[in-house]
């Protein structure tokens, strides 16, 4: 017969105690001194390469542990003056929100360079100016597709990217995804609004900073100014001679006058966005992007019986974001190698869902966007989400 033994409860109890005291989960709200939401404010502690950003609304949620509430809490934005608090301290306050104030710079034509001088200065130092040596980014890839503007299908990924930043060149190979999960595919064209490879392969590609740009095929103008983290920041638009191409893919880019570091880039049409954060080094590694791509589908009078309309077209449209939860530099702490996930589609890769890991998970908080789209997955066949996560993934 079996003899209970009290002590072996008390040991699972113990652990379980341990666990919760070494957990500190954080959230705020980070502002304006307008109180308006400051979106993709990068939140860190940057001496133990801990971090997030804020969402589009200015929530954000960090995973630590007791051992950091000593720690100080770093609250960045281009435009805005740093913000700096002790983490317990922060934990202190009675109403969790940051108010960043306006870092108002005004910088004199007379004494600037040409703005090509600082395209020019800043793909020069961008080895020294960013993280290049070998490390990990921790990172959550989040996919929506989209028909007719209603999302129709969801790929979450927890992906650990082995890099050397943007000298390493626009294709990412060493990706390992570790875990995933996915909504049911609710799509009419399966193929049609999907990218034709991994989505973090696919933002390198399209990256300014690691394809390089032909700067000379470009005519650059200053657009405005900023500053982060106390330096002045030129903000320059290029435009392309070439008219092959569009006007929509004009980069720019968001320079400091002193370092010549790139803090952030996009487009034209703010289609493509990636934020940069510093190290505790001073160097930048990428801390926040999106993309968003459309494009319209004839259909065919198979499809107009099915999606009952009389519509000529559909508009197919894709919306990645990805948010760099964490950087390991510790070379034997590293263990992505090369894999086929950089050449696969989201869907493509199958992964064991674990219910568990997302319930635990210090997932960023959800923005407006975030959940519209999950109540339009969730009415498309008025399943709830977790459902659609149960019953999509149990062959994973």
């Amino acid at each position: 017969m079996y003899t209970f033994k009290p002590y072996l409860i008390l040991i699972v109890l113990s652990f379980a105690l341990q666990a919760q005291e070494k957990s500190l989960n954080i959230e705020g709200l980070v502002l304006d001194d307008n109180n308006l939401s400051i979106p993709y404010a990068a939140v860190s502690i940057t001496s133990k390469y801990l971090g997030t950003s804020t969402n589009e609304d200015g929530h954000f949620y960090l995973e630590l542990s007791k051992n950091n509430r000593l720690d100080t809490l770093e609250v960045s934005s281009i435009g805005f003056v740093t913000y700096k608090i002790v983490v317990k301290d922060f934990m202190a306050l009675k109403e969790k929100v940051i108010i960043l104030n306006e870092d108002v710079v005004s910088l004199d034509e007379v004494n600037i360079m040409n703005p090509k001088q600082y395209v020019n200065l800043a793909f020069k130092n961008l080895k020294d100016n960013t993280v290049s040596t070998v490390h990990e980014l921790k990172i959550l890839n989040r996919f929506f597709a989209v028909e007719d503007d209603i999302a129709k299908f969801y790929v979450e990924h927890y992906v650990k990217v082995k890099d050397v930043g943007p000298r390493g060149g626009k294709e990412v190979r060493k990706l390992g995804v570790e875990e995933g999960r996915q909504s049911v595919d609710f799509r009419s064209y399966k193929n049609a609004n999907i990218g034709r490879i991994y989505p973090i392969n696919f933002m390198t590609k399209i990256d300014p900073l690691r394809r390089g740009i032909n700067i000379n095929d470009y005519d650059w103008s200053k657009i405005g100014d900023t500053s982060y983290d106390g330096e002045a920041i030129v903000i320059i638009r290029g435009k392309i001679n070439n008219r092959k191409r569009q006007p929509y893919l004009d980069p720019i880019l968001f320079i400091g006058i002193d370092s010549y570091k790139v803090y952030k880039t996009t487009n034209a049409s703010n289609t493509v966005v990636y934020i940069y954060k510093k190290n505790d080094d001073g160097k930048l590694y990428l801390s926040y992007h999106n993309h968003y791509t459309r494009r319209f589908m004839d259909l065919t009078e198979e499809h107009q019986k099915i999606l009952k309309t009389t519509k000529q077209q559909i508009k197919l449209s894709k919306r990645n974001e990805v948010v760099v939860l964490g950087i390991e530099t510790d070379k034997k702490k590293i263990d992505v190698g090369f894999t086929d996930v950089y050449r696969m589609k989201m869907e493509e890769i199958k992964v064991k869902y674990n219910a568990e890991f997302w319930e635990n998970f210090n997932l960023p908080p959800p923005t407006e966007y975030y959940k519209k789209s999950i109540k339009e997955l969730e009415v498309s066949y008025g399943i709830d989400i977790q459902t659609q996560f149960e019953y999509a993934n149990k062959d994973n």
